[in-house]
């Protein structure tokens, strides 16, 4: 600092610069390069409301969200999408899931089309560090990767969680795919060594480190506690003996099952505790703590039965206790210990975060949240009787199964059929009625009727808006990605494409020009030899193959005219057409 100072004088005398001009000039210079915010946006995976000492179980041990709540404005009516591609789409851009191309969390439905205006995005350009630590799940190839879409740095797993299909280098590690994983950094797989939710906070701690003055945006995205319900036996220890039915004052009916699944999430969400506790630490250690906004959430509901804090339904449904989650705003100077009641959604994240930073939105960006400062400051806005459409079924939304309405404290649900009346529909007062017990569609049908064609007022124009804004691909052939693997999860095709042998998908791809050669992967060995059937757009090739005990097997170069459309790759045998479990396709040649 004293050499800074030492230069500063002497260019300012060299320039005869008076005093007043050169406290100015600092003022300037500190307000812009030291006094902007940092963020710091956590959240879990398939977390319930219930999972936390704060929100009423006394079962889980999590001190430091805790603690962290005391210190934040606990929005109490958060609502997120009922499973995780969708949620992790609005919450990086501030729109409904479907505009940005994300319309499921496998099926080819999790690539989020590479022109959305991500948070990174946003923040990078004003000069923010930016990382990502954990799940990303909005694409794994260019040009859908985080580093992509404004992450100077990345540490993720592949697909929707470690374990599984989509992720080709832990999926057959099995029961031990959360430990010592392969993961990829900045887009190059990397092996590590122990737990995952570990390695993710020491990494995230590790960015914060070294930001030094320069501002920074940390997104810790832990994969847990989702399944595969895997954790270090210390924590385990912890729960093995509880009963996860019996609380102080209520009881569940659980199976042993789900009791054995709740021990292992609580121990799994005791490490989360325990790393947000260290990285908190190395906030406070670093000095940032007084400069940093902190948001937690979670996903979306747990995945399985147990303690939900009175809410209906589990994740994948559209009832409370599949869309409502905490979140935590722990904001430098602000309220601390206050809830707030008005119901907020995911899609307001990006806003409120570009409001608290004073960053104007591009005058393009349309989006479908709003900032939530005003609330924050106590003032009440019309936009809060906004509607807020949730959905969950594979592929495409579908009249009218799973499918609800938000506006005010009203709440419309639909699992009923196409041509129903409205009295086929539920509809609860969220203000008297937050479990969703008492259906008053007969009562109030006149509500029911003005919700229901808010819905289908809102339900066409997301779907337009996908078919014409949205256009996530593949990229082959790029400089970009160099091999690209395609991976199960990004398959489209046939619904519920995972870990089968005889089930038709394929890929939606941009090729360059070029030879490519095509490195193939059975998910298990071929009893018998065969032929390859590789379709690029309308090109088609065939090969005769002999797997001979492997599992891999190579082709000779293809070479193509550039396209975009389906790349299929089948392995043809005794009239079987099995698909590959991954495909790692190499461009050699222009």
């Amino acid at each position: 600092m004293l050499i800074i100072n030492y230069w500063l004088r002497h260019f300012f005398s060299y320039f005869k610069i008076g005093n007043f001009s050169l406290l100015l000039f600092l003022l300037i210079f500190v307000n812009k390069n030291y006094s902007q915010k940092n963020v710091v946006l956590i959240i879990t995976d398939d977390q319930g409301y219930g999972d936390f000492g704060f929100t009423g179980n006394p079962l889980v041990h999590t001190p430091h969200l805790d603690e962290l709540a005391r210190q934040s404005i606990f929005a109490t009516q958060y609502y997120v999408s009922p499973v995780c591609a969708p949620t992790r789409a609005s919450l990086m851009t501030g729109r409904y899931s479907l505009r940005t191309g994300v319309r499921d969390t496998y099926n080819g439905g999790a690539i989020m089309d590479s022109a959305e205006v991500t948070i990174a995005e946003l923040l990078r350009a004003e000069g923010y560090a930016t990382g990502i630590f954990g799940k990303w799940h909005l694409g794994d190839t260019y040009p859908s990767r985080p580093i992509d879409q404004g992450f100077d740095e990345a540490l993720v797993h592949l697909s929707g969680g470690m374990g599984q299909v989509g992720d080709v280098t832990t999926f057959f590690e099995g029961d031990s795919s959360y430990f010592n994983p392969m993961l990829w950094h900045n887009g190059v797989p990397e092996q590590y060594q122990g737990y995952c939710s570990d390695i993710f906070a020491e990494g995230a701690i590790a960015f914060i480190r070294q930001q030094g003055d320069q501002p920074f945006f940390c997104y810790l995205s832990f994969n847990a506690p989702h399944t595969p319900l895997q954790l270090p036996a210390s924590y385990y220890e912890k729960y093995k003996d509880i009963d996860p039915s019996l609380l102080a004052n209520e009881s569940i009916e659980m199976t042993e099952r789900d009791k054995e699944d709740a021990r292992r999430v609580y121990g799994m969400v005791e490490n989360i505790d325990d790393n947000l506790g260290k990285l908190m630490d190395e906030l406070k250690r670093s000095g940032q703590w007084d400069n940093t906004v902190v948001l937690f959430m979670t996903d979306n509901g747990p995945q399985q039965l147990r303690y939900n804090s009175g809410l209906r339904g589990l994740k994948g449904t559209v009832y409370e206790g599949g869309i409502r989650v905490p979140l935590l705003m722990r904001l430098p100077n602000g309220k601390k210990g206050r809830k707030m009641e008005s119901p907020i959604a995911h899609l307001d994240i990006l806003p409120t975060i570009a409001d608290l930073l004073g960053i104007s939105l591009p005058d393009q960006l349309q989006l479908d949240g709003r900032s939530i400062v005003p609330l924050l400051k106590g003032v009440k806005d019309k936009w809060l009787d906004r509607p807020f459409l949730s959905y969950w079924t594979r592929r495409f939304p579908e009249k009218y199964q799973n499918i609800s309405l938000h506006q005010g404290h009203f709440k419309l649900v639909g699992h009923t059929d196409y041509d129903a009346e409205v009295s086929d529909f539920e509809l609860y007062d969220l203000s008297e009625d937050m479990g969703e017990r008492n259906n008053i569609v007969g009562e109030h049908s006149g509500i029911a009727i003005d919700m229901k064609a808010q819905m289908d007022k809102l339900l066409p124009d997301l779907l337009e808006s996908m078919r014409t804004e949205a256009d996530p691909f593949i990229a082959i052939g790029s400089a970009h990605e160099n091999p690209v693997w395609l991976n199960r999860n990004d398959a489209s095709g046939e619904r519920g494409i995972w870990a089968q042998d005889e089930i038709y998908g394929f890929w939606e791809v941009k090729a360059e020009k070029g030879c490519y050669e095509l490195e193939i992967k059975m998910r298990s060995i071929p009893a018998e030899s065969g032929s390859v059937l590789v379709e690029m757009g309308e090109q088609v090739f065939r090969k005769k193959v002999d797997f001979e005990g492997v599992d891999t097997v190579v082709l000779p170069p293809i070479c193509v005219e550039a396209f975009e459309g389906p790349l299929l790759v089948q392995f043809w045998s005794g009239g079987r057409q099995v698909m590959p479990f991954w495909v790692r396709i190499n461009y050699i040649e222009d």
